[in-house]
């Protein structure tokens, strides 16, 4: 099993620079994941799961951000979707319908199926999911997720919760999503912003079945 432990940053918001591994679309044993950004707080959070996915040899990375995650990356990170982008071997413009994501055939293309982590996932995203009116690429490929029953986690980042989302939030977990809030575990000790990082990745890359040593419960 290849180490995934990411190498510690310098910045909880600023993960290093991705390293120069070539894409792998060619080789049967790869996994496609989809990671999908909103417009909603969170977005350390993406940064640090797409380090640990580029650092995935049997993993190929693909990405589309939202219009609406283009502010708060600015506002959180201070950067735009540029310090997310490098660590994807494609990234498609949420604009673009018509990208392999929102077909069903993308998804099982190599022998082990796609899957879709959306993170952060705003409210109106969730809702946009939840009622199949689907407007951009991100809530499209969520959609497709669900219909061809392959995973789909959803990390949320929202509180208080009104009755309006939780209803959203059951309607996505029936249809098979898992609903994943970003709460991170103080039973580890972290002692840094990163740490917490690290082991909520570690959580969302447990819902998707890939394997890593980013620190469990050791009882």
């Amino acid at each position: 099993m290849p180490d995934t432990t990411p190498p510690s940053t310098p910045s909880s918001t600023m993960p290093p620079q991705p390293s120069n591994k070539p894409p792998q679309a060619s080789d049967s044993a790869v996994r496609d994941i989809l990671i999908g950004v909103s417009g909603a707080s969170g977005m350390p959070l993406a940064a640090c799961l797409l380090r640990c996915l580029s650092a995935m040899p049997s993993v190929q990375v693909h990405c589309v951000i939202s219009q609406g995650a283009h502010a708060v990356l600015h506002t959180e990170c201070g950067a735009g979707p540029e310090l997310l982008t490098p660590y994807a071997s494609r990234v498609y413009d949420a604009a673009d319908l018509g990208a392999g994501p929102s077909s069903g055939s993308w998804w099982r293309r190599r022998g082990t199926p796609a899957a879709m982590i959306l993170v952060p996932c705003s409210m109106g995203t969730l809702g946009a999911i939840a009622s199949g009116a689907t407007r951009n690429l991100v809530q499209r490929s969520a959609d497709v997720a669900l219909k061809e029953r392959l995973p789909l986690v959803l990390v949320t980042r929202e509180s208080p919760l009104s009755a309006i989302h939780l209803r959203n939030m059951l309607t996505l977990r029936e249809a098979g999503a898992v609903i994943m809030p970003l709460s991170p575990g103080f039973y580890l000790n972290p002692q840094t912003l990163e740490d917490m990082l690290l082991h909520m990745c570690g959580r969302i890359l447990d819902q998707v079945a890939l394997p890593h040593n980013l620190g469990r419960w050791p009882g």
